[in-house]
């Protein structure tokens, strides 16, 4: 979520480079939003092509990143900084021009206030999610749940995890409470790009965030060395969660694991397990 930043309800990918304290935006969003082109990827291609031909010096402001493509999968995105998108404004003749010049300097200024004071962060998400339809009940959950993501993040890199290993390691735990892998989750819930979390209901958000907090505590209590302790303490702080799982599955007699997706959203707040 907090990689995806919102232009009149269009969804822009971006990169925080923490060493330059720059962010890096995807191009064919930003091209989306400015053209309004039915297929933003070809007049990219259409345009880079062009402007290599003039010599531009755009294209030595852009930089290779991986990024969530539409199948869901990282695929190498060309990016530029915030000065090479001012640049590539200038060459999309667009009525949004204006208007998204001033969106970008909003976005910078909106991450140097969130490094000062995070609980500014915390209410941008909060109008993320309100924007995008969810109720206030399931939101509060979320935002419980970002915060003990994060918590697990720095205490796998504290242990030596990189980005990469991240996935790894958030599969396993998943595999572990969910008996899926992320993959297999999504695809239950008919998700290609979308973010997981962002399509669970109140319920799996709660067990999911067991299973990260108890990682957390484990790996604290145990200090994994490499990445084959850390697999270990990943899918022990699963099992914590699946157990919850089962007791509930067996308490109710209805299964946690739902199909329900934020197609729609109202149905992710609720009270008991599904019949699914």
């Amino acid at each position: 979520m907090s990689n995806i930043k919102l232009f009149n309800n269009k969804e822009i990918r971006t990169h925080w480079d923490a060493e330059k304290e720059e962010w890096f935006f995807s191009v064919v969003d930003i091209v989306a939003v400015l053209s309004d082109s039915d297929d933003p990827r070809n007049y990219w291609y259409v345009l880079k092509n062009r402007l290599k031909k003039e010599g531009s010096q755009l294209l030595t402001f852009c930089k290779g990143l991986k990024m969530i493509a539409p199948d869901g999968k990282l695929r190498l995105t060309d990016t530029l900084d915030t000065k090479g998108v001012l640049r590539l404004v200038q060459s999309i003749p667009s009525p949004n021009a204006e208007p998204f010049k001033v969106w970008l300097a909003q976005v910078g200024s909106e991450r140097i206030d969130e490094i000062y004071d995070p609980e500014i962060a915390i209410n941008r998400a909060l109008e993320f999610y309100r924007k995008k339809g969810y109720t206030e009940g399931w939101i509060n959950q979320r935002l419980k749940t970002i915060e003990m993501r994060k918590e697990l993040t720095d205490e796998w890199k504290d242990k030596g995890a990189t980005n990469k290993d991240y996935a790894i390691l958030t599969d396993e735990m998943t595999s572990a409470w969910s008996g899926m892998t992320t993959r297999g989750y999504k695809s239950h819930k008919g998700l290609t790009k979308e973010n997981l979390r962002d399509n669970m209901t109140n319920i799996e958000l709660v067990l999911n965030m067991l299973a990260e907090v108890s990682t957390t505590a484990i790996s604290k209590t145990t200090n994994p060395q490499n990445l084959s302790d850390n697999i270990n303490v990943a899918r022990r702080g699963g099992k914590i969660a699946k157990n919850a799982k089962d007791d509930l599955e067996r308490e109710t007699g209805q299964k946690v694991i739902s199909t329900v997706n934020a197609s729609t959203k109202e149905l992710l707040e609720i009270d008991k397990p599904s019949d699914d």
